[in-house]
């Protein structure tokens, strides 16, 4: 049975009143409406709960016996309402991996909301961290938003961040390490790690496999995925294999990051978040990103650059 606790709260105050008048007072409704909502809980009960005649209004057994449970009822709705009217709950926010475009986001985003509380998560791969999402075990995240399947993006919702120039990680020992900047053309041969084989990232691989298709560069297969510096440095001096990165992919041990150009293959960030979330934090984060992506420069597409063709939410 569900009840309609409005229908319990009118019921409580004439229980405890035992004056309709004055409980209609207690709950700011006519009389003529509190008498009918105890009319109706009186059919939804299939019960009489008070006894009513010139002088006086008295609880019938089953009006006193219903008393102690409406009052639990109310006091537990009261107590869910509290909840929500309260500070609400922190803002998970995947920020995929440390040092990238994401942390400036939410650095400004926490101070534009300093009164809500918006923790880091890393996820690494937006592809993973949207399962994460839609369990509700985060609450967004940044990433390559047209790589998602489009039964995954029909779920969310999104809002577009930047355009990242990308890059590629060398040896400090590799012949084009000395270069300030890499032509694509000057990879044709090379063997690039774009994290084939991981399963959180295939929005990446992809994107790697649309960049180097007939430019005559191959994907790496599949390697130990190497978490923290330290982990880096000794896959990178066992495998040797250049990385496919960002420009802003933080400096890793014994190698170079260098741009690429001719043309400036472009990584398209966005920001995602399951439909229907509604957080103070999330529109801090929002407007935080579209006041850097102004700011930065990050939404202007540089001349001559490439993005993947027919890709999903980008800017009109």
């Amino acid at each position: 049975m569900s009840v309609d606790p409005r229908l319990l709260r009118a019921f409580t105050a004439v229980a405890e009143e035992l004056h309709f008048t004055r409980a209609a007072g207690r709950l700011f409704v006519a009389q003529q409406a509190l008498s009918r909502d105890i009319r109706r809980l009186e059919r939804e009960l299939g019960a009489e709960l008070f006894v009513r005649t010139t002088r006086q209004v008295a609880l019938t057994p089953d009006g006193e016996r219903l008393l102690p449970y409406a009052r639990r009822v109310l006091a537990a709705h009261d107590e869910l309402d509290d909840a929500f009217r309260a500070a609400p709950r922190p803002l998970l926010v995947d920020l995929n991996s440390p040092g990238l475009a994401p942390e400036d986001v939410l650095r400004r985003a926490r101070e534009l909301a300093p009164e809500q509380e918006l923790m880091a998560r890393y996820e690494s791969g937006l592809t993973g961290a949207v399962q994460e999402i839609l369990a509700g075990r985060i609450d967004t995240s940044f990433g390559r938003y047209g790589g998602l399947d489009a039964r995954l993006r029909a779920r969310l919702d999104v809002q577009f961040v930047r355009y990242e120039p990308m890059a590629v990680i060398l040896p400090e020992d590799h012949p084009l390490a000395g270069l300030p900047e890499v032509p694509l053309a000057r990879l044709a041969g090379e063997r690039i790690y774009a994290g084939a084989g991981n399963d959180r990232t295939p929005e990446w691989t992809d994107l790697a496999a649309r960049l180097f298709a007939g430019r005559g560069i191959e994907i790496a297969p599949p390697a130990p995925l190497a978490v923290g510096k330290e982990e880096f440095r000794r896959l990178m001096a066992k495998y040797r294999d250049p990385v496919l990165a960002v420009v802003d992919f933080p400096p890793m041990p014994d190698c170079v990051i260098r741009p690429l150009v001719d043309p400036v293959p472009l990584s398209p960030v966005s920001l995602v978040w399951r439909k229907g979330l509604r957080h103070p934090g999330l529109d801090a984060l929002r407007r935080a990103a579209a006041e850097l992506g102004a700011r930065e420069g990050w939404l202007e597409r540089p001349p001559g650059s490439w993005l993947p063709e027919g890709e999903p939410g980008l800017p009109a």
